[in-house]
């Protein structure tokens, strides 16, 4: 049988609740994905490695747990190292021509660094140093005509720099989600006789979606939203807190395009694959509540270790292979994509922490994982079949995240049954002792087998 091709599409903060196909939303309009999901499988219980996007990705382009590089908040975040293969490396000595599209934010990297995709087994690329932005690219604009219009401070948090293809700048004005959209279809399309591995990643929804084409604007009744200007709106942080829940004017509308735009360009790309491709579509971590996403029923946002935020929308999708329309609740976690990619491809990989996944989703087995775990330092979980606990310290991170981000973390200790309790409204610690220890004990022994310091914290 021909090695398949492969697609593998990333979001950025896409909401749990925000497709609509789940019918939770009558204003949430996503054909791409309600597609994706009744040609493949939908899998309610998949999560992300971390809640926020940096160490999330190194998982995600590893199949590792960004802990065994010390890779725990945005701080710590790094590219994999030297030693660990990527999955466009693995593919790329399989045999097919390799493609990456979109947002880079693996951490502090810089151009010629091993975290750019032409160094870690890509051929063709078209992306974005977010890292080098406070984790944004901009939708609208990047060239240094704009560095120079927004003026220096501006432009850092505004992400106008220019894309990079290979080592070298590329200048761009126009709808970066359509760019991307765009160029990922024409490396699907190429006459090659190799197979292809595409990576798409959208930095789509990320705030500041207000960023749209005019032509948007106007036939969505959308006001023109005007980016930061030191001398216009005073300070950043002052003037960011305008920005996000509650403040912002149409913030949900703002969002919402953004994700139709963004499906639209999902529709492009299933069209241009064809049914002997492996169709893969996660989000980065949870949505983003501060950016008007909605995670129902999920309990939180980014940046937490409630569901809502490391519980995403992962879809996948291969003909040949894995029923249409149907739905798994096994745990499942984004360490899974390398082995089962690399699985489907021919490729035997050892050292991952994710499973080849294929035949849960096929429906001929169905446990991937007995236990996942999250560690950021100040906060921590595991869960453990339906049982999951956590800890979040009361310290100067959540106390930021709460006022900066509008992001609530909870604090100390946290027992929910995720069966009875999706939501994670009531508190089992005092009621299930035996369970809790256990949990913690399971989380203590994988801190030690991914070389992180041993747990300090008493119940």
């Amino acid at each position: 049988m021909p090695a398949p091709n492969i697609l593998l599409i990333v979001s950025d903060d896409h909401g749990y609740a925000d497709r609509g196909g789940l019918g939770l939303h009558a204003d949430v309009q996503t054909p791409a994905l309600d597609r994706l999901a009744a040609e493949g499988v939908t899998c309610t219980d998949a999560y992300v490695t971390a809640p926020i996007c940096s160490p999330s990705r190194a998982s995600i382009i590893s199949g590792r747990y960004q802990q065994r590089w010390g890779g725990q908040w945005f701080d710590s975040a790094a590219f994999p190292p030297d030693d660990v293969p990527t999955l466009a490396e693995v593919l790329r000595d399989r045999g097919y021509r390799t493609g990456y599209f979109g947002k880079v934010h693996y951490g502090k990297e810089d151009v010629g660094d091993r975290a750019c995709p032409p160094h870690h087994g890509f051929e063709e690329t078209l992306y974005g140093l977010a890292g080098q932005s406070f984790g944004r690219l901009n939708y609208l604009h990047h060239s240094e005509e704009a560095v120079e219009s927004y003026g220096q401070s501006a432009a850092h948090h505004m992400a106008v720099q220019p894309l990079l293809s290979g080592d070298e700048p590329v200048e761009h004005e126009g709808f970066l989600t359509a760019e991307f959209g765009r160029r990922a279809a024409e490396f699907i399309t190429a006459e090659d006789e190799r197979p292809y591995f595409c990576m798409v990643a959208f930095n789509a929804v990320h705030n500041f979606c207000w960023q749209l084409p005019e032509a948007e604007l106007k036939a969505r009744g959308l006001p023109t939203f005007r980016d930061w200007s030191p001398e216009a709106d005073g300070p950043f942080m002052e003037w960011y807190d305008d920005v996000i829940v509650p403040n912002l004017p149409h913030g949900r509308e703002y969002y919402l395009a953004q994700l139709e735009l963004m499906d639209a360009e999902i529709g492009r790309l299933l069209d241009a694959a064809g049914d002997d491709t492996i169709v893969v579509y996660v989000t980065d971590n949870g949505g983003s509540t501060c950016n008007f996403g909605d995670n129902a029923p999920l309990r939180g946002t980014k940046y937490t270790l409630w569901d809502g935020g490391i519980r995403i929308p992962m879809l996948w999708r291969w003909p040949d292979r894995l029923p249409a329309g149907r739905r798994t609740d096994a745990l499942l976690s984004t360490l899974d994509l390398v082995p089962t990619l690399a699985a489907a491809a021919g490729a035997t990989l050892e050292g991952t922490d994710g499973v080849d996944i294929l035949p849960v989703l096929s429906g001929s087995v169905e446990v991937a994982h007995e236990n996942l775990h999250w560690d950021c330092g100040f906060q921590w979980a595991v869960r453990s079949g339906d049982w999951k606990l956590s800890w979040v310290d009361d310290n100067e991170n959540t106390r930021h995240l709460r006022d900066y981000e509008h992001a609530p973390m909870g604090e100390g200790w946290f027992l929910a049954n995720l069966a009875d309790d999706i939501g994670e409204q009531q508190n089992e610690l005092s009621a299930q002792p035996e369970i809790a220890a256990r949990l913690r004990a399971l989380h203590s022994s994988w801190r030690v087998e991914v070389g992180l310091e041993p747990q300090t914290v008493n119940p």
